[in-house]
C-alpha cells in the first residue's frame, strides 16, 4: 500500500511543479515574502529593525490571504480535473484502492504546497540574514511550520470540495467562495454578531474558532508573544479563557481540522468511485 501512495504522491508532486497556478502561487508568495523581508531591513534607518520579529507580523497578514487560497485551489483541483479527463477512472482500473490513490494525491500535493511555502519563508530569511539581524529566528520558524499546518488544512478543505465534484470549474468557483467566506466574510460577520447579540466570551471564542484561519491567526500571535488584544473580541476573549494554553490548544484544533477534512473528503470519494 505504502509503495503505491509514494507513486502516487511522486506523480502528484511533478504534475503540481508543472501546474500554471502552483507556478504562479510560489513566484508570488516569495516574491512578497522577500518583500517583506526587505520592508524590515529598510526600516533600520527609521530605527529598530525588529529582526525576524517584525517580518513575522508581516507574514501573518500575508499568510491569512494567499495560504488558504493556494491549498483550496490546489485541492479543489486534485479529483476534479481528473474526473473531468477521466484519467481517474483509468488509474482506479489499475490495480490500486480508491483509499491509496487519494491519500497519494493527499500528500504528494501537501508536500508541494510545504515546499512553497518554505521557499517563501526562505527568500524571508535570507534577506533579513543579509542585515545580520538573528532575533526572534526561533518564533519565525515556528510561524513556517504553523504557515504549512495552515495550508494543509485549506488543501484538506479543496479535497473535500473536490471529493464530488465532477468539473474542475465547479470546484474552483465553490473554493474561491471558501475562501471569500474564511477570509473575509467570518471575521467581519464575527464582530457585526457580537455587537449586536452581545455574545458572552464563551460563544463568541467557540464562534471564531469554527473558521481555521482565526485560529491559525490567534495562535500566530502568542507564538510572537505579541498581545492578542490585537485580533479584537475573539483575542481577548482566547486570553481571558485559555490563557497559557492558547497556543497548544489552537494548535489541536488545526491538527482537528486537517483529520477530519480528509476523512470525510476520502469517505466521500470513496462513496463517489464505487458507484
Amino acid at each position: 500500500m505504502w509503495r503505491t501512495v509514494a507513486i502516487v504522491a511522486r506523480r502528484e508532486v511533478q504534475d503540481a511543479v508543472r501546474n500554471r497556478w502552483f507556478q504562479a502561487y510560489t513566484v508570488g508568495f516569495a516574491a512578497l515574502s522577500a518583500g517583506v523581508g526587505l520592508l524590515v531591513l529598510l526600516s533600520a534607518s527609521y530605527g529598530d529593525p525588529g529582526g525576524f520579529g517584525r517580518a513575522a507580523a508581516g507574514m501573518v497578514n500575508l499568510v491569512l490571504l494567499l495560504a488558504p487560497l493556494m491549498g483550496l485551489t490546489l485541492g479543489a483541483q486534485s479529483l476534479a480535473s481528473e474526473r473531468e479527463r477521466g484519467t481517474l477512472a483509468y488509474l482506479l482500473a489499475q490495480p490500486v484502492g480508491v483509499v491509496e490513490v487519494f491519500a497519494g494525491k493527499f500528500v504528494g500535493l501537501g508536500l508541494a504546497l510545504g515546499g512553497a511555502i518554505l521557499v517563501g519563508f526562505a527568500a524571508s530569511t535570507l534577506i533579513i540574514g543579509l542585515g545580520g539581524e538573528g532575533r526572534g529566528a526561533d518564533a519565525f520558524a515556528v510561524l513556517a511550520g504553523l504557515t504549512v499546518l495552515l495550508a494543509w488544512v485549506s488543501l484538506g478543505l479543496g479535497c473535500l470540495i473536490s471529493s464530488r465534484a465532477r468539473r474542475t470549474s465547479t470546484a474552483l468557483g465553490v473554493a474561491v467562495v471558501v475562501w471569500l467566506a474564511l477570509a473575509f466574510l467570518g471575521d467581519l460577520g464575527l464582530i457585526g454578531t457580537t455587537i449586536a447579540l452581545e455574545l458572552p466570551p464563551e460563544v463568541l471564542l467557540g464562534a471564531a474558532l469554527i473558521n481555521p484561519l482565526e485560529s491559525y491567526r490567534i495562535a500566530a500571535i502568542s507564538t510572537l508573544e505579541g498581545t492578542l488584544d490585537l485580533l479584537g473580541p475573539a483575542g481577548l476573549a482566547a486570553r481571558h479563557l485559555l490563557g497559557p494554553m492558547v497556543f497548544p490548544l489552537l494548535l489541536l484544533i488545526l491538527l482537528v481540522w486537517l483529520v477530519g477534512t480528509l476523512f470525510i473528503a476520502g469517505i466521500r470519494t470513496i462513496h463517489e468511485e464505487m458507484r
